[in-house]
């Protein structure tokens, strides 16, 4: 099905369209270095795709990758055709076969090798889509996989190059490779910047070199060097290019010891040059010029994200309890714990960020199968065999380290074996059944121990003891994980009188280093809780815990693991503030993973180094036992190591538009904020800019006081400002403090679900000194 000729064109002017068109999907190609491959010319071509949504609703729709190689558009066959498009930056991944929910169960094995799912990011439902054969279903996942590819691999100047070249194209309406003045205003509007008529008449007469009238060739590129150009970039270049309008090697050095703070070697300078000087006279001169620098700015590396830090640098060989540990609440929802949709999707998701605590609610289901879902709710449910598989097979493909499985067991004694079963054949060798050695473990093992392990979490009939002990004992405190935490007479007394729930041998044979008990308070923890027998805390109980008793839960949490988890009042799914249970040395801070809101943001940033792995040591004084440290009050003592934090906010970068007001230009407003221990936490922001997002300065300074640096984190928050209502989310970073890197920094910033924003960012200057 081709694409309709648009109204309006005359013969010839659809002629020379299509001549453009081609000009310009060629040029996309190629800038992605796929020009010329077989399966991205398939995707250009288009072609017919049956779309399946249930068992009853399979449409057939025509899809066709567009000519800036990035947007996917689909059309439908109706008389009133109505038509849609998403863009490459949208996908999470593409799964060739029938491995989504949906084509498990709405189509038959026999078209297994003609299926594929396009996987969005967020909560946007999978595509799930079925080819006309196992040829053509390769081509369309072969050929996704190479864009996806290439665009990931692209730097980031390479990617606002890729996006303004093809708003150029979007612009020029009537495709004659030339701007108008009334196309370049449009063009601007696009890339999220607004002009007066003056300056906007005064810019194009600049570039209309010509007198023309309009735009092209070398003035276009006039006109996108003005656009491009960075002043601030000018002014740092010019402080330190003292040979002839360029760096020698020693400039250069000199630049990366005083201003980046780094301990570079004239060797590590000359490096740099030969990697990102793109002029290759200048290079053979050892120069640097100022496409270089930006180039070298640009590069991953000398963002603010120290680089050592993004890859596994600490210490794995720790036990368990020494990390805080990336958890899950309710893993299964896609949405609200009320009526929301449960989904394996959401165990792959959690997984695929690096969480390794995954939770499941389990009740019996029928034919004898348990399922998984949000109990006398109206949650939809999933098989438990379904969400164990799931587990399987995405467990290790973000990290290697042990996932704990958090069993909410409502089952029945019958079904509990059912789930034992499962669990068995399903995770094989992997599940962990008992502890590691052949003697009694004195404590945890480590997650460098564990690799590609799993942890049940659960109630246990016995103690471990008694696997080494002649005769076993068995305890009937037989209860649900969410009752852990009633503590009041009235709850006590109902908890007395509830039917306990019976538990199955088998099931509870599984559970070895994570045994769920009640909590008593800390001392009956110290004198009669064995190292593997932990607590959950409702948040509420977990933070006036932290608040009131900080050094006891210190204290408590470096022998035991803690588990926290949302009230269940969140019947939205929201979250809460995970920084004061960090501060008191929690290492499961469970959060619901299917809400993205800054909560989670700070979770992400928690965990964003050592290798993503889910796994961060915790400071020394969170694992000693004789440790001191009060968070609220803090006493003197090793973690008081007070600095000042100087954040100079210089530039942004190809801000996005605001979803709602895709129509209108953002007013760009940055905040930086510091978590941490109370005495840290704060929050300062820029005066707003007017219509402009593509490339605002604001060159505002910030100084903070961090004293417990180990603990703190550190977010840039831009939002769209508003003077009549709340700011509107634009984009957001946030880091640990101790992973800072100094002197003049990119900012890369994500989307509220915690993917990168394509060539967006904040350029900023970071410098961190000892506080007098």
């Amino acid at each position: 099905m081709p694409c309709a000729k648009q109204p309006g064109r005359t013969r010839s002017e659809e002629v020379l369209y299509v001549a453009r068109s081609r000009k310009v999907t060629s040029w996309n190609a190629k800038f992605l270095g796929l020009e010329g491959d077989g399966d991205l010319q398939f995707l250009l071509a288009g072609g017919d795709l049956l779309k399946v949504r249930s068992s009853s609703w399979k449409k057939t729709r025509f899809f066709k990758l567009q000519d800036d190689c990035r947007t996917l558009w689909t059309e439908s066959r109706k008389i009133f055709r109505s038509h849609h498009a998403f863009t490459i930056d949208d996908i999470s991944t593409v799964r060739h076969g029938r491995q989504s929910e949906g084509l498990k169960k709405y189509t038959a094995e026999t078209v297994d090798p003609r299926c594929f799912s396009i996987v969005f990011k967020g909560r946007r439902r999978n595509l799930d889509l079925i080819a006309s054969s196992e040829e053509e279903a390769r081509s369309w996942v072969g050929g996704l996989e190479k864009i996806i590819t290439s665009t990931r691999n692209l730097d980031r100047q390479q990617k606002a190059e890729h996006w303004i070249f093809n708003c150029m194209r979007k612009a020029d309406v009537n495709a004659d490779g030339k701007l108008s003045q009334d196309e370049m205003k449009d063009l601007l509007h696009f890339v999220n910047m607004e002009v007066d008529d003056d300056y906007a008449q005064m810019l194009f007469q600049q570039c209309d070199t010509s007198k023309s009238g309009y735009l092209s060739g070398a003035e276009i590129q006039r006109f996108y060097d003005l656009l491009t150009h960075r002043e601030e970039i000018d002014v740092i270049f010019s402080e330190y290019a003292k040979t002839t309008g360029f760096m020698s090697a020693g400039d250069l050095q000199h630049f990366l010891v005083q201003e980046q703070r780094e301990a570079a070697t004239l060797d590590r300078a000359q490096d740099l040059i030969h990697t990102y000087e793109p002029d290759d006279t200048v290079k053979e001169k050892k120069l640097l010029s100022k496409d270089g620098f930006l180039m070298y700015l640009l590069q991953r590396d000398s963002f603010v994200l120290n680089p050592q830090h993004s890859g596994l640098y600490q210490d794995m060989s720790q036990p368990l309890n020494h990390y805080f540990i990336s958890s899950s609440h309710n893993t299964y929802l896609m949405e609200d714990q009320l009526k929301g949709p449960s989904s394996t999707e959401a165990y792959i998701k959690a997984l695929l960020l690096g969480c390794r605590c995954v939770e499941l609610d389990c009740w019996d289901g029928p034919d004898d199968e348990p399922v998984v879902y949000h109990g006398y709710t109206l949650t939809s449910k999933i098989l438990f065999k379904d969400a164990i598989r799931a587990i399987h097979e995405y467990a290790f493909k973000t990290s290697e380290y042990p996932v704990i499985l958090s069993l909410e067991n409502h089952c029945s004694v019958e079904q509990q074996r059912v789930m034992a079963r499962h669990m068995s054949s399903i995770l094989g060798p992997a599940l962990l059944t008992r502890p590691l050695g052949d003697a009694m473990p004195a404590g945890f093992p480590s997650p460098e121990d564990l690799k590609r392990r799993f942890i049940v979490k659960g109630k246990r009939l016995n103690k471990l003891e008694v696997l080494y002990a002649a005769e076993e004992s068995q305890d009937d405190d037989d209860v649900t994980e969410e009752e852990e935490d009633k503590e009041d007479e009235e709850e006590e007394e109902k908890r007395k009188n509830k039917k306990k729930l019976k538990l199955a041998k088998e099931l509870s044979d599984m559970v070895v280093y994570c045994k769920s008990v009640h909590f008593h308070g800390f001392e009956d923890a110290k004198d009669n809780l064995s190292f593997y027998e932990m607590s959950s805390f409702k948040e509420g109980k977990a933070l006036k815990l932290a608040e009131e008793s900080a050094n006891h839960y210190i204290q408590h949490n470096v022998a035991k693991l803690s588990r926290v988890y949302p009230a269940g009042s969140r019947t939205d799914s929201s979250n809460y503030n995970p920084v004061p249970l960090w501060n008191a040395g929690c290492q499961i801070v469970a959060l619901n993973f299917q809400t993205r809101c800054a909560d989670m943001s700070v979770n992400q940033g928690r965990f964003l180094v050592n290798g993503r792995s889910g796994y961060v040591l915790k400071p020394s004084y969170l694992r000693d036992a004789a440790s001191e440290f009060e968070p609220i009050t803090l006493t003197r003592g090793p973690w008081l190591q007070h600095k000042s934090l100087h954040v100079m906010v210089i530039s942004g970068q190809q801000l996005p538009k605001v979803e709602a007001k895709k129509k209108s230009i953002v007013d760009p407003v940055v905040r930086v904020e510091v978590y941490g221990v109370p005495a840290d936490v704060a929050s300062k922001e820029t005066k707003p800019v007017d219509n402009n997002g593509f490339n605002p300065e604001w060159n505002e300074s910030f100084q903070f006081d961090v004293y417990v640096p180990e603990l703190a984190l550190v977010r840039f928050i831009v939002e769209d400002h508003d003077s009549a209502s709340d700011n509107e989310f634009v984009g957001q970073y946030t880091l640990p403090f101790c992973s800072l890197q100094l002197g003049y920094r990119h900012v890369p910033l994500l989307n509220m679900n915690g993917d990168p924003l394509p060539s967006s960012g904040l350029f900023v200057h970071i410098m961190v000194v000892d506080a007098q």
